[in-house]
């Protein structure tokens, strides 16, 4: 199963705009499919490379969406490995913030082995001057996570907050 994300022009936009409520609560109607976080299984989690549920890359005026699809392959033998590598299952998608609930909605059940929990960073890369837009859009990504009954992390460049 393919993910495909919103990618639209971004010329102009300064801030993420919000999420319907209509969205919102669709959204969070089949999020609800997803079992609450395991807490002994995420917080035991140190780099973003291990983190197997999606993560946000927030960013001045999009996000990127990391999600590792599951493992097709229900044996254990050489997983991870040179013909089973999790590189090959991780799919970036760029998406608008006020898209979150569409793009979160077209992840499969199985991608998310920690149940209803994502991790948010800041983009490492960007100017000072965007840092206070960059920000804007993380707490919009926060409320919006929220909304939609998903446990948030942000995470800084020491791991999670």
């Amino acid at each position: 199963m393919l993910l495909t994300g919103c990618n639209r022009a971004s010329a102009g936009i300064t801030t993420a705009a919000p999420a319907s409520p209509q969205a919102v609560e669709s959204a969070r109607r089949q999020m609800d499919l997803i079992p609450p976080p395991s807490k002994t299984r995420y917080l035991a989690v140190h780099s973003l490379t291990s983190w197997e549920n999606p993560y946000l890359t927030v960013q001045e005026n999009m996000a990127t969406l990391h999600v590792t699809m599951a493992d097709a392959n229900p044996s254990q033998l050489g997983t991870g490995g040179m013909l089973r590598p999790v590189g090959a299952r991780r799919q970036d998608l760029t998406v608008h913030v006020s898209d979150l609930p569409a793009a979160l909605n077209a992840i499969p059940e199985n991608s998310w082995p920690y149940g209803r929990v994502v991790a948010v960073e800041e983009a490492h890369d960007a100017p000072a001057s965007a840092r206070p837009r960059i920000r804007r859009n993380v707490e919009a990504a926060i409320k919006t996570l929220g909304d939609l009954g998903v446990v948030v992390y942000e995470w800084n460049d020491g791991g999670l907050r």
